[in-house]
């Protein structure tokens, strides 16, 4: 009990202090820039990290597969730590972008294991009460991130926005120690050349959010090495991503589903709050507060979605949360000039709810049905695909926006492109089958 409790504390702490270092350079940026020079790279200091968190996190959760849970999580944190003091130490924005990549890479083997762990470590209904609390850190840091990033440049220096990381990197190390693994891992031979054909696909594929010029090339070559990387997959023994999870019959579409719902609509926390700010003439507080109702919707749903699973199953629970989504598209899409704080608290309040059931069922479900050597790639698979879809929808909306004649007009497109969205997503769910085993499972 002691060393659950342990590693709980570990992973809260770690899980905090990477879902921190996405937002807390939010209000700090332009100053760092300012002292360090070189705007022009002013982008790249948040894409760095994005891109090899995002490129890093299903190669974490294989390794783990392989190695053992504690290793690859201990790395993560290492790496972390020592990003995080480069990035302090930083002398110019070059070097900045870089150190922030390395502690991306941190970030990429850490994310994944709350959802890992607490698989190997509760039973199936208690999954939802730990999945929700771990989306309450999430919540709690993006609150604290603005204000600490902001108290940090008032009172000592930007720096200590990274310095900060420090010593609670090593106390998540130290909490981590008394641990006793209880997943055995199955080694095999590691999968290095599918692992870089998969890197470089997906940072390609992702530079075409972030670069403002050659993206078609960047797109086709992406794509081009993820169609290699499928095709040498296949001759693997020991592959980076099991063909298994690809061609399983409720896990590929609880990946597709995830991906599209995603892509609809969770990245509407990017351009909220310039619609209250912009056109609803609302105070930077109460657009950030907004934001809350998506946090509060989520855990509502997420505690009692593991109890749920056992008497429902996956495919209903998908089905009614894809059901919310297209609600909260209806919402967003009629969206106007004259819609304040409290109507779109109620819209991200029901995506909350939507994303809450269908997050949580997707990573349970992941885990579960997968094969107790897989458990870890398939559920770092599963918040993958989620990414991906969520960098896609971003940069599609924002597309929208900047090409708009106007900004409630960009608004309004992206949104509708958020509806339909939702309607596709909430299409792809229907073709989710409950399999005998999980039929039997129910109580």
């Amino acid at each position: 009990m002691g060393s659950r409790i342990s590693v709980m504390v570990s992973i809260v702490l770690a899980m905090l202090i990477a879902s921190m270092d996405t937002t807390i350079m939010n209000t700090t940026m332009p100053i760092i820039a300012k002292e360090l020079g070189g705007f022009s790279l002013y982008a790249w200091s948040f894409a760095s990290y994005m891109i090899t968190t995002t490129v890093l996190s299903p190669i974490a959760g294989r390794l783990s597969d392989l190695f053992g849970r504690k290793k690859v999580f201990s790395f993560g944190i290492a790496l972390f730590l020592i990003g995080s003091l480069l990035c302090g130490m930083s002398q110019n924005m070059v070097q900045l972008v870089i150190f922030r990549a390395v502690q991306g890479i941190g970030a990429g083997f850490m994310m994944p294991f709350p959802a890992i762990i607490a698989g190997d470590l509760f039973p199936i209904e208690k999954r939802g009460k730990i999945q929700a609390f771990f989306t309450a850190m999430w919540g709690i840091a993006a609150v604290l991130a603005p204000l600490l990033g902001s108290l940090f440049v008032e009172y000592l220096s930007w720096r200590w926005i990274f310095y900060v990381n420090i010593p609670i990197c090593l106390l998540s190390l130290l909490t981590l120690m008394p641990y006793k693994e209880v997943y055995e891992p199955k080694r095999a031979v590691v999968d290095y050349i599918g692992a870089i054909l998969f890197a470089l696909a997906i940072s390609l594929l992702l530079l075409v959010t972030v670069v403002e010029s050659h993206q078609f090339v960047y797109a086709v070559i992406g794509a081009l090495l993820l169609v290699v990387f499928y095709i040498y997959e296949k001759k693997q023994t020991s592959p980076l991503v099991p063909l298994s999870l690809v061609q399983h019959p409720t896990l590929k579409w609880m990946n597709l589903n995830g991906f599209i719902s995603s892509m609809a609509l969770f990245g509407t926390a990017s351009y909220i709050p310039l619609f209250l700010q912009q056109i609803a003439h609302e105070s930077v507080l109460m657009s950030g507060i907004v934001l809350l109702g998506m946090s509060m919707g989520w855990m509502i749903m997420a505690v009692p979605a593991g109890k749920w699973i056992l008497r429902y199953g996956y495919r209903q629970l998908l089905i009614i949360g894809n059901v919310l989504l297209v609600l909260c598209g209806v919402l967003l899409a009629f969206l106007n000039e004259q819609s304040g704080f409290f109507y779109v608290f109620l819209a991200m309040f029901i995506q909350g709810l939507s994303f809450g059931l269908t997050s949580t069922v997707g990573i349970i479900g992941s885990q579960q049905l997968a094969d107790a050597h897989e458990k870890g790639i398939a559920t770092s698979f599963f918040m993958f695909c989620r990414n991906i879809g969520t960098a896609i929808g971003v940069t599609i909306m924002g597309a929208f926006l900047t090409k708009a004649a106007s900004l409630m007009t960009g608004i309004h497109q992206l949104f509708l492109f958020g509806f339909i969205g939702s309607i596709v997503a909430l299409l792809t769910s229907f073709f989710i089958r409950e399999s005998k085993m999980m039929k039997e499972n129910r109580i």
